[in-house]
């Protein structure tokens, strides 16, 4: 794992199985062993009780099946041996009169440690307190605090430890297990395993199926991978248990912090298995910023340490986990509520700003971009909702030497349909007079020539602002801030960035959504021809076409590969090789690896290089996960190194 930026792969598995049958269900507990160790699985979990199955009842107490038990238990651990895997199996043990519903870990064969189940559900259809006895009894108070009753049980192999205070920790992850019931409790194991330092929680279970009851029970095990920041692992028996009185589905899930990772198809006649990649660096990056995660030092709890195993089975590429390749973006049937949050949050802050200020007017840029477009949505719900008349918006053309017709046609006939007040001043003229002169040549279209022309806009729409007691609304969005895609004291700079939270990929989102959403016939029309023009500044000449000749994404990089940089740099502080390796992941159909190498680098030094920018933004809300507000999310030196 150490070669794989934190990842470890694992399994939930739901072996066929036969009622009381043991040497049948070890038989089949093997083969998915061997299915596992063939995909690079480095954990594998079965379900409650799968040696014997769940449903056995009184025959529990018969020793017929106690010793099969044993015996298939003592021949399953000695299948391990050699094999670079930890098995979580479910059996019964008894412990002097009692009897444990216990999961045993297993590996390199030998029994590492046994933990029993706390909580046992006695109502409706379960009888366990019939059979069992609840793990808690492994546990007495002592003048120190909670001590180990049993602290360890004797195996064939000897002395093993046995509690619910285990963790299990291997080189390079933590893990911690509790059983079906247990996570149903009103405080989960699972909460003071994940506390005491288990990144991994696995779950072995036996929930019977009812209506309703697989949708409360995913609710369940995501929630709980967020409030702990772990990945939870879950299995649950298959059909092979008794029909009797209840029908078993054969559940499995893996979490991650809040994401349902996978899932897997329920009431499957023959074995199965879901396999996924867990971000264990991301975990602990996650609880490294959550202060709440120090450990509770009066809860005692005992650290199994496994050895590592030495095997020809190597771990390469993931070939499991997804990488979304648009991780600010929507998750699909989230989509009305999200973009929703998103206008909610921008046209809030600029109301209350806008009140606050006692400004008459908004002022703003109207290029007829994406950015522009997406304030401009913002300004007039805003107004809407102040019930303020639309006409105190005012919306400034100020075309320049690069200013296409595609762009500022658009950009009258949006001022025109929202029925806001627009004003144009051309800035050709007053920008040749300042580089005549500060004796710059007019045909040299550098990096002046560029920057003179938008430092001239903001110029324009201060002083409008001060003429028209107004609020001058910045347009400039997250990803042009990370990359430092703006001139100082230029488009940079304004009395209150709306957009400054919302990265450009999800800027085209909500253009789009609002096109197809909220608004309709001409509009909407334009608002898609908005989404449809290539990202430019329009600084330089347009070609004799007449169309736009300087493309952002040209110079500095695609914006979906530089939002992907910024989520997972910003977010999670992953070196560069992690994201590069995801990214090939997320991209491999849209880009090569030399490719993103080159844009990569790109996104690393600008943003490294261009922090003097940020140190000095104007106010603007925080929309998405990461912010670059040098007052809220992100303080950093204008003059470091780029690492």
């Amino acid at each position: 794992m150490n070669t794989n930026f934190g990842f470890v792969r694992v399994a939930a598995a739901v072996p066929t199985m036969r009622v009381a049958d043991c040497a049948y269900n070890a038989a089949q507990i093997k083969l998915q062993i061997d299915e596992a160790l063939a995909l690079g699985v480095e954990i594998i979990c079965f379900p409650e009780l799968s040696l014997t199955g769940y449903t056995c009842a009184d025959l529990f107490f018969t020793q017929q099946l106690q010793q099969n038990c044993m015996r298939q238990l003592e021949s399953l651990c000695a299948y391990t041996r050699g094999k670079a895997i930890i098995v979580l199996v479910g059996a019964p043990l008894k412990v002097g009169n009692d009897l444990f519903n216990c999961a045993f870990v297993m590996t390199d064969g030998d029994i590492i440690g046994v933990v029993p189940k706390v909580n046992l559900p006695n109502t409706g259809e379960f009888y366990e307190k019939r059979w069992f006895t609840s793990g808690r009894a492994t546990k007495e108070f002592a003048p120190g605090g909670v001590v180990p009753r049993i602290p360890t049980v004797e195996l064939w192999s000897g002395d093993v430890p046995f509690g619910v205070d285990l963790l299990f920790a291997t080189r390079y992850y933590t893990f911690g297990i509790e059983v079906c019931e247990d996570l149903w409790s009103p405080l989960p194991p699972s909460t003071q395993l994940a506390i005491q330092g288990a990144e991994l929680i696995f779950n072995l279970s036996s929930s019977n199926c009812v209506v309703g009851k697989h949708a409360f029970r995913r609710q369940m095990i995501t929630q709980q991978s967020a409030r702990v920041h772990c990945g939870y692992i879950y299995t649950s028996s298959g059909v092979g248990e008794s029909s009797t009185d209840v029908v078993f589905s054969g559940s499995t899930y893996i979490a991650e912090n809040g994401a349902l990772l996978s899932e897997g198809e329920r009431f499957q006649r023959a074995s199965s298995m879901i396999v996924q990649e867990i971000d264990v660096e991301r975990l602990r990056i996650d609880r490294q910023r959550n202060t709440n995660f120090t450990k509770d030092q009066t809860g005692h709890y005992r650290l199994v340490n496994v050895a590592p195993i030495e095997t020809e089975v190597e771990f390469t590429e993931p070939i499991h986990r997804h990488f979304s390749a648009s991780p600010f973006l929507p998750e699909k049937g989230q989509e009305d509520s999200y973009c929703m949050d998103v206008f909610s949050i921008q046209t809030n802050a600029l109301a209350r700003r806008w009140e606050h200020t006692h400004a008459n007017t908004l002022v703003l840029g109207i290029s007829g971009g994406l950015d522009s477009t997406l304030a401009l949505l913002v300004c007039v719900q805003t107004a809407d909702l102040l019930g303020y008349d639309r006409e105190r918006i005012i919306g400034v053309t100020m075309p320049g030497f690069g200013t296409s017709d595609r762009t500022y046609q658009n950009a009258l006939q949006m001022m025109e349909l929202l029925g806001i007040t627009h004003r144009e001043i051309d800035i050709c003229d007053i920008t040749t007079q300042h580089l005549y002169s500060i004796a710059h040549d007019l045909d040299n279209h550098d990096i002046t020539y560029e920057n003179a022309q938008a430092r001239m806009r903001t110029l324009i729409l201060m002083n409008l602002a001060n003429e028209l007691n107004g609020l001058v609304v910045g347009t400039g969005d997250l990803s042009e801030l990370a990359l430092g895609w703006a001139t100082y004291c230029g488009d940079q700079m304004s009395m209150y960035g709306v957009n400054a939270g919302i990265p450009k990929t999800l800027v085209k989102y909500m253009v789009r959504y609002a096109a197809e959403n909220l608004y309709t016939d001409e509009l909407r029309q334009i608002l898609l021809d908005v989404v449809d023009t290539p990202v430019s500044p329009e600084l330089l000449p347009t070609n004799e076409e007449g169309e736009i000749a300087q493309k952002t994404e040209d110079k500095v990089g695609p914006y979906e590969l530089h939002d992907f940089f910024i989520y997972y740099f910003l977010r999670y502080g992953f070196t560069r090789e992690k994201i590069r390796y995801m990214a090939i992941q997320a991209f491999e159909d849209s880009y090569t690896e030399e490719q993103i190498d080159k844009w990569l680098a790109v996104f690393m030094h600008r943003f490294c290089t261009q922090q003097f920018k940020r140190t000095c933004m104007p106010d603007g809300p925080k929309v998405v996960s990461v912010s670059l507000s040098p007052r809220g999310d992100w303080r950093m030196p204008s003059d470091a190194s780029c690492i």
